[in-house]
Parts: structure tokens; sequence; C-alpha cells
């Protein structure tokens, strides 16, 4: 271990410098004859401002930012830097054209595979390859593309051709991932392109019908139809393409008649819900019944007042209302849907208590029977009235004291003999609200 640290300590110091040393160095050690010098290293960037530093590393390929600058960076020609001519060789990979089809051609193997969303970044890139500024060849700063006008022409029409095959072959990766507005997008993209592209006129009107556009898919069929209608001076058999538009026409025009007869069954039952809403609004004034909905009314399912078995003839009909029975010195309560309104307290309290005492299984101590408790709802001034068990459900609700709150009857059931301390402790919460 001793041997290895002295030759380390006896290595010679390093005069490798990042940049060269600029003449403000011998000044500053002119100034100072007694100053010891500084290593080569801190003596390269102490010559050099912040500036001139930055510029000296743009020339290295780990911080620069742009080829040509870099290249010509302290007056030096393009030509003369090997390593930055090197890095421009790599950079440099053919036309729009060419690149753009790299990418097409791997989006179609991604296809191949059904592999549709990395298909789809494939002809992405191809499209945007596209739009890109037209590349120069390395030492040059000639475009890429050819000189003569025909040759440009034909530069053009392959760039064409691959933008309409990525947008019309990105539109079918949109329609197996279900985004079909991003569908309808590529598609009239690539009918800008070439108005006559019975793939994108297949994709569009597929996309249209699963948004259940079917009126404009119907017109994108016709048109994809005359694009392959077989000439009228041929006798040759309807190609594939458009055996494919009058299968799929046939499938719109079933759904969409699907759909009407849907639409119209919907409309029908909300018009007869409707109606049967009036008949039952009239019903409730005519017996004098008081409805008030609050902001949060419960959720009842199936439960809701009714006429019944008519809902739309109230002469033959009777009014059917949920009732809520709630046990306060009990903390229990049970619900039943439909009560009809000629049915008696009694009668009610009959159903759900039943005639022998415990019938309820948390009435341990047999307190609720039907000739054990009184019934009491809350009237409209916010008091508790007294309900006879006697009197009819229909004639406690017309009697103009009492209302139905957000359609559902409550009925206070309490033993009697708690009645005088339970309507204490309601009016003392009455008096506490006041």
């Amino acid at each position: 271990m001793s041997c290895t640290k002295e030759v380390v300590n006896n290595l010679p110091p390093s005069t490798e410098t990042p940049f060269p040393i600029g003449p403000r160095s011998s000044t500053q050690d002119a100034s100072s004859s007694t100053t010891p010098s500084l290593p080569p290293a801190m003596d390269s960037v102490r010559s050099h401002t912040a500036d001139e530093i930055i510029q000296m590393m743009k020339k290295t390929p780990l911080f620069m930012t742009d080829l040509d600058e870099a290249a010509g960076a302290d007056g030096q020609a393009p030509e003369e830097n090997i390593e930055l001519e090197a890095l421009r060789a790599l950079q440099y990979e053919g036309t729009r054209a060419e690149v753009a089809l790299g990418f097409k051609e791997r989006g179609n193997e991604m296809v191949a595979e059904k592999k549709w969303k990395d298909a789809k970044e494939f002809y992405t890139k191809g499209i945007m390859a596209l739009k890109q500024a037209p590349k120069s060849k390395p030492g040059t700063g000639n475009s890429v593309a050819s000189d003569t006008e025909e040759e440009r022409e034909a530069e053009k029409g392959k760039e064409k051709t691959i933008e309409e095959a990525c947008y019309v072959n990105r539109a079918l990766c949109n329609l197996e991932l279900k985004n079909h507005r991003s569908t309808l997008h590529d598609t009239a993209q690539t009918l800008l392109l070439a108005p006559h592209n019975p793939k994108a006129h297949y994709r569009s009107s597929l996309a249209l019908l699963a948004l259940h556009k079917y009126n404009l898919a119907l017109d994108t069929v016709a048109r994809g139809l005359s694009l392959t209608s077989p000439s009228s001076n041929t006798t040759s058999n309807p190609s594939k393409e458009h055996l494919a538009f009058r299968t799929l026409e046939t499938r719109i025009l079933h759904e969409k008649s699907t759909a009407q007869a849907k639409e119209a069954v919907k409309a029908e039952a909300e018009e007869r819900k409707k109606k049967e809403q009036v008949v039952l609004d009239a019903a409730m004034r005519a017996r004098g019944i008081k409805i008030r909905m609050t902001a949060k009314p419960p959720e009842m399912e199936d439960a809701r007042i009714c006429l019944h078995p008519d809902p739309l003839n109230p002469a033959s009909s009777q009014l059917y209302f949920p009732v809520l029975l709630l046990y306060p010195t009990a903390g229990q309560t049970d619900f039943v849907k439909r009560v009809q309104e000629t049915e008696t307290v009694n009668g009610l309290l009959e159903t759900v208590l039943g005639g022998e005492e415990g019938a309820l299984g948390w009435d341990t101590e047999g307190e609720f029977t039907v000739r054990g408790v009184r019934v009491f709802m809350e009237t409209r001034a916010g008091g508790m009235v007294r309900v006879g068990g006697k009197v009819a459900l229909g004639d406690v609700l017309g009697g103009g004291k009492v209302e139905v709150v957000d359609g559902v009857v409550r009925f206070f059931v309490v033993p009697r003999g708690r009645v005088e301390g339970w309507v204490g402790e309601m009016k003392g919460r009455g008096s506490a609200k006041a």
C-alpha cells in the first residue's frame, strides 16, 4: 500500500486544459510576481469570460444545440471539423418522403400484429416527418430534393401518397381504439388529399355509425358506393370494396331502424308518464291532499304515490301511498310501499304489528300492539296531531292539517305509556328551534 501511494503522489501534475489558455492569464501573472501560478485547468477557465466559455462548450457534442452553428464556431469552416461532420452525416436520414415511408412501413407491421396504439404512433411520426423543413445533404447547403422541376414534382407526389396512407391507416387505428371523433378527423384529412379514397369513406362511415349519426353515415356510404360501382360498360362483378359498402349500408339501415323504434317506445313512455302525473295531480287536488318536496328527497326505488289499477282513469282507481312508520322511543322504523287510501290506521297497524304482543322482533317488552300504541303525524305548522285508529288514510291526508313530504306519509307510533314524555320532548325541541 505504501509503495502504491508513493507512486501516485510522485505523478507529475496534469497539463491538460478544458479550454485554450487566453491572454488574460499572462497579464494577471505579470501584475503579481509573488502570486503562485494557477494549475493549467483552472488557468484556462480564468482566462475567458463566461460568454466565451459558453461558445466553446457549444462546439463539444455534449453541449451543442446546432450543428451548423457549432461547425462554424471560431471561424472554423464546417469541413474542417471532422467530428461534427460525422455527427451531421448521422443526423441525415434521407428525404422527408424516405423518413415518412419508414415510419409508415413500421406502422403497417404493427397493424399486422393488431398493436393499434404502436401503429398509431408510427403513422403520426410519418405525418410529422412530412411537415418538417427539407433537410440538407451532409457538407452541402443544398436541399435533399432534386433541382429539376420534374423531380421536385415527383418528390411532392411521393410525399402526398405517403401522407394519404398515414392518415387513412391512422384512422383505422383510431377506429379500433374507439376514438371515433379522431377517426373522422383522419378520414377528413385523407379526403382533402385524395377525395376518391374508398377506405377513408368506409372508415368514416363506421365512425359515424358508432356515434349514432345514421344519416351522415348513409350519405358517406352512398359516396363510397359511387366510387366503387362497376362502370356501365362492363359486365364484371362488383368489387370487394363495393360489396363491403353494400353490407355496411344494410347494417346502418338496420341499426337506424332499431334506434328509431327504441326512441319511439321511449317517447311514448315519457308521454304516458307525463299524462299519468297530470291525472295524479288532479286526483290529489280533488281530495285536498297537499304535497311538499324538499331539496333532497329520499331514494325510494319504485315506491311512489300512484293511481291503481288505471293511472289514467281516476274515477275507477284508488290512490296508493308509501308509508313510513317511525317508532321514536325504540329507534326503529317500518316501510310499507303501497297503502290504499281507504285503509284505516288500525288496519295498517294490524298488518305491520300483528295481533299479538311481541310480534316485532325488537319489541322485547311487548309495548307495540294495535291497542297499546298511539299514532301521530306532523302538521303543516310544525306541531303534532294525533290520528284516530278508525280514520281512513285518505281522510287523514285530506283534512287540511297535514301534508305528504317527499311523496311519503310519515306516522309516529308511540306506546300509550310513553306518549306524555315523548310529546313533552317534541315540544321542547320545537321551542329550542324557535
